[in-house]
C-alpha cells in the first residue's frame, strides 16, 4: 500500500476510535507495518481524534526513530512484538472500548457464540493477564495470545486487534465491542442464548474456517 494511503487510513482509524468512545483524552495507539524493518506508529500523548502526519513516527525493529520529530507511543514495545511474532500481522490498534474492557476488569470473557459475525471476524478473545503499560512486562503477558489470536483483551486496560491492514484492525475492535454491548443488554435482560455447536460448524464451514 502507498505510504500516503497507510498515514490516511491510520488518521482515519484514530478519528473513528475517538469518536466512538474507544480511547479518550491521548489513549490508545496504532500501528502499521510498513517493511521487514520499519513501522509506522503514533507518537505518544496526542489525541488520536485529532491525528496529523506530523504525530505519526517511522521507527525500525530496535525502535529507533527513523523519521519524525515526537517520541513514538510508549506502548511500542507491544506492537514491535506483534510483528516479531506474526509475520501475517500488518497492523495493530490498541484502544479501551468501555464495555469489551469493562468484561476485562470483571474477568469475564465475551461469549464467542453469540453472534454469527464475531464468530466469523473474531472467534474466542482472550485475556491476557495484567501488565503494567509501557513495559516489558506487558509485552510478556500478551506474547502467548497474540501467536493465535487477532484480538486480545488486556486485564484491566484495554483491548489489542491486529489485522492484515489499520481499517481491518480498527474493524475486529469495533466488532468486539459491539459483541460485549449486545451481551451485556442480554445479561441484564436475564438470559443470554448463544449458537449451538452444530451451527457454529456450519457458520465455519461456510466461511472456510475449518
Amino acid at each position: 500500500m502507498h505510504p500516503e494511503q497507510v498515514i490516511s487510513d491510520v488518521i482515519h482509524v484514530g478519528k473513528r476510535m475517538y469518536e466512538r468512545g474507544y480511547v479518550a483524552s491521548n489513549d490508545g495507539n496504532i500501528s502499521v507495518r510498513l517493511s521487514e524493518d520499519r513501522l509506522l506508529i503514533t507518537m505518544t500523548g496526542v489525541s488520536k481524534g485529532f491525528l496529523t502526519p506530523e504525530n505519526l513516527v517511522v521507527v525500525d525493529y530496535d525502535g529507533g526513530v527513523i523519521s519524525g520529530d515526537y517520541a513514538p507511543s510508549s506502548e511500542m514495545k507491544m506492537h514491535l512484538m506483534v510483528y516479531r511474532e506474526r509475520p501475517d500481522i500488518h497492523a495493530v490498534a490498541h484502544a479501551h472500548p468501555p464495555t469489551a474492557t469493562g468484561f476485562a476488569v470483571a474477568g469475564e470473557h465475551l461469549p464467542d457464540t453469540l453472534l454469527p459475525e464475531a464468530i466469523v471476524s473474531l472467534g474466542f478473545v482472550p485475556i491476557a493477564p495484567y501488565g503494567t503499560p509501557g513495559t516489558m512486562e506487558l509485552v510478556e503477558s500478551l506474547r502467548q495470545y497474540v501467536r493465535d489470536y487477532d484480538a486480545v483483551l488486556l486485564e484491566n486496560h484495554g483491548a489489542l486487534t491486529l489485522g492484515p491492514d489499520i481499517v481491518a484492525a480498527y474493524h475486529k475492535m469495533e466488532t468486539m465491542e459491539h459483541c460485549a454491548r449486545i451481551a451485556l443488554v442480554a445479561r441484564m435482560l436475564g438470559r443470554v442464548n448463544t449458537i449451538d455447536e452444530e451451527r457454529v460448524n456450519k457458520l465455519r464451514q461456510l466461511y472456510g474456517l475449518s
